[in-house]
């Protein structure tokens, strides 16, 4: 019998606690690959269903919580775990009973704060953002929010994100970067007030801004450059990015290895997006599908 942190077992142990994509782009589908590519075995916990396609979200089903306390227990107890992320969580008591549980059982914790999905779609209650802030993030090992999300973490919507520092900022004098009437932010000023509500490292995602993902962990600034590319598939990006920082963890990497790791296979996911598949934002491909079907294609014609 598995148990959490144990060293008997050679194959990495992820868990995802999130909601189901029914088109198969993000969400626990997206997690599950992306441990799969890293070499883990991926467990799921689900706490939300979602009639969901590659053009938006049409309909939210809710679990009871006492069940997803019971998908919890049975993975943990059997299993175990040697890293977890949380994605989409969508309301304050589900979130609440996720807390309650990782309080018990500590393990190394990515939480992806998803929000919004790329089709707009609302994936968090408005009044869930407060309950996630005081309960989850103190228990997080790192919080990956991307720009949008980050704003609202740390307060900042009304601000204008710039790559500029504050005594950049102070400096400019032809008010491009900083003017009296807007008032600007830079994504290290966001991570350091995420990480001032608790969380241990902060990874600010580039994927809808700066092609540069920033990372702080309460002590150094790096900045980690990623590859934009002009394709329309992306659905499912930033999943594949904290799922696959997630594996890295429970695969003993350092947490900035880790999300150097994460970023270049989050956007190599892209790169090779399924840009067939729905009329919307198709999925990204962490699998390379395509080069897979190529290499069949070539055996099978060896085989004649």
């Amino acid at each position: 019998m598995g148990t959490t942190g144990s060293h008997m077992l050679m194959t990495p142990r992820c868990l995802t606690i999130a909601t189901s994509d029914s088109g198969g782009g993000a969400g626990i589908q997206a997690d599950l690959k992306a441990f799969a590519a890293a070499g883990c075995h991926g467990m799921s916990a689900l706490v939300a269903l979602t009639a969901q396609n590659t053009v938006g979200v049409t309909a939210i089903h809710e679990l009871p919580a006492e069940f997803v306390a019971a998908e919890l227990e049975a993975v943990f107890d059997d299993i175990g775990v040697d890293a977890a992320k949380t994605g989409m969580l969508f309301s304050r008591r589900l979130i609440e009973t996720v807390a309650d549980f990782l309080e018990a059982h500590p393990v190394q914790l990515v939480v992806d704060p998803v929000m919004v999905a790329s089709s707009g779609a609302q994936l968090l209650e408005e009044d869930a953002v407060e309950t996630l802030v005081e309960r989850l993030l103190p228990l997080a090992t790192v919080v990956t929010p991307n720009l949008a999300e980050a704003q609202v973490l740390a307060e900042a919507k009304q601000q204008t994100v710039t790559k500029f520092d504050t005594a950049t900022r102070a400096n400019v004098a032809d008010g491009s970067a900083v003017s009296g009437k807007q008032q600007t932010v830079t994504k290290s000023e966001l991570a350091e007030r995420i990480h001032a509500l608790g969380a241990a490292a902060v990874i600010v995602t580039g994927g809808h801004g700066e092609p540069v993902d920033h990372f702080f962990d309460g002590q150094e600034h790096v900045e980690i450059p990623i590859e934009r590319h002009e394709v329309s598939a992306t659905h499912g990006a930033g999943c594949t990015h904290s799922a696959t920082l997630c594996a890295d963890l429970a695969r003993g990497l350092s947490l900035r290895g880790a999300a150097e790791h994460a970023a270049f296979v989050a956007s190599d996911a892209v790169a090779h997006g399924l840009d067939d598949i729905g009329a919307g934002e198709g999925p990204v491909d962490v699998f390379n599908l395509e080069e897979s079907r190529e290499h069949e294609r070539d055996h099978a014609f060896d085989r004649r």
